[in-house]
């Protein structure tokens, strides 16, 4: 993880103050449980509490410790001892590190959650704002690259508005999946901690028991986590590919907002870059790269090891922080995005009219041609227009085999038959009545 591609919001879950503040949360918790079941001291765990709260946990002192313990939690809990006093020595009580360590990760993955569905939720709020203002604006469809059929731009947002609602609801499954808390001591037996101390635990930070934690939490719910986010990503991507190609050169149908004095290249004055959704393109891959190791952490041995806590230090802050602000940045391309409904009817209009090629056949059809004859004389003229040869109209109308009166085959180009079911789509999409 970078600053550039970090939002502060985002990098401050992962941060060292964070992180022990939440070792600390858990530890002094779980003391208070420990005292109220009569496991140890109340004014303990009320000192610990009263001493502990405010503290401000010095990583350097921890990291000097941990030359010497070779153990991170070991460490934090000498250091809070020196901020405690005695009665530091009623912590960790009958727990073992992963209890800290899994519950910890559990919380900053959750309040990243809760990021990244509010990132989710400027994106679709951007998309409906901007597919509604393009409702019946006429753009071409295209597949494998080449023009297709009219669709409208709103259109081919709503697509994408449906895409992220489901991101949502994969972002919302993958929190609760993933905010569990295991309180379990070693080889999660529970027998020097009581069960109550876990369920207390976890309702303080917002979590819910693991079932059976083996002394580590399962690292199924992680590749599950790790896994939505990547195709959340990959839904990023999609958008940010559909916006790049559209600002070509060549094609100019959309484009990147623009701010004054930006510079688009340090040898060419004249360039005006896709920056933002290459960018985002990339982010996209990063976030995609925590999902494999996430997969390969699920296998550990036995109860438990830790081949698993290396990668999680790397992917946990690096996909959830990325992808953060991919979505936000996401959100502002969108919701800036210069769309020119000129370009987009003059591309519509460059191949004088072959996107009407199948209303054609179809009618030739329906007026007792047969599906192969109507092809191929449809296909013939459109392969004469592919060869600059003249205009697909001119070519059907003086086309013996296309028995449709002129006038038919004129109405046969309306533009606005493409769109007339684009209000279904949208009462689909957004709810409209």
């Amino acid at each position: 993880m970078i600053t550039r591609y970090s939002r502060p919001v985002a990098a401050a879950i992962w941060s060292q103050e964070t992180k022990y503040k939440i070792w600390f949360e858990i530890e002094a918790h779980a003391a208070t449980k420990m005292a109220e079941l009569g496991v140890i001291p109340k004014e303990s765990a009320d000192a610990i509490w009263a001493k502990g709260k405010d503290a401000t946990f010095d990583a350097d002192r921890i990291d000097e410790i941990e030359r010497t313990t070779k153990h991170d939690v070991i460490a934090f809990l000498t250091h809070v001892a020196e901020i405690v006093g005695e009665e530091a020595r009623f912590l960790h009580q009958g727990m073992t590190s992963s209890d800290v360590l899994d519950t910890c990760f559990a919380v900053q993955l959750a309040r990243s959650s809760d990021l990244l569905i509010e990132g989710v939720d400027r994106v679709l709020a951007a998309l409906e704002t901007r597919a509604k203002e393009h409702k019946y604006t006429p753009t071409v469809g295209r597949s494998h690259g080449i023009h297709a059929e009219p669709v409208t731009f709103g259109l081919k947002l709503a697509g994408y508005h449906a895409e992220f609602q489901r991101a949502k609801r994969r972002l919302i499954t993958a929190k609760e999946e993933i905010a569990t808390c295991a309180i379990s001591g070693a080889v999660g037996t529970f027998a020097n901690v009581d069960p109550a101390v876990e369920q207390y635990v976890a309702d303080q930070m917002g979590l819910t028991v693991e079932p059976v934690s083996t002394q580590v939490i399962p690292r199924d719910r992680h590749a599950a986590f790790f896994a939505a986010l990547g195709v959340v990503a990959s839904s990023v991507e999609r958008l940010a590919v559909e916006i790049r190609h559209l600002q070509r050169t060549e094609v100019l149908e959309a484009e990147e907002f623009f701010d004054k004095g930006q510079k688009g290249s340090s040898a060419m004055p004249h360039k005006r870059n896709p920056i933002l959704t290459e960018n985002l393109t990339g982010l996209a891959r990063l976030v995609r790269s925590a999902v494999t190791p996430a997969m390969e952490n699920v296998a550990l041995w036995h109860e438990r090891d830790i081949s698993h806590s290396s990668v999680e230090r790397g992917i946990g802050p690096d996909a959830t922080i990325h992808l953060d602000f991919a979505l936000h940045r996401l959100a502002n391309v969108v919701e800036r995005l210069n769309v020119y409904p000129e370009n987009m009817q003059k591309n519509i209009d460059r191949l004088g009219g072959l996107v009407h090629s199948q209303r054609v056949m179809l009618a030739l059809t329906q007026a007792g041609v047969s599906r192969e004859d109507a092809y191929a004389a449809v296909q013939e003229n459109a392969m004469r227009v592919w060869r600059g040869e003249g205009a697909f109209l001119d070519f059907l109308k003086a086309d013996d085999r296309v028995t449709l009166p002129a006038d038919q085959l004129e109405a046969l180009f309306d533009l606005g038959y493409h769109t007339k079911n684009v209000d279904v789509v949208f009462k689909r999409v957004f709810n409209e009545a």
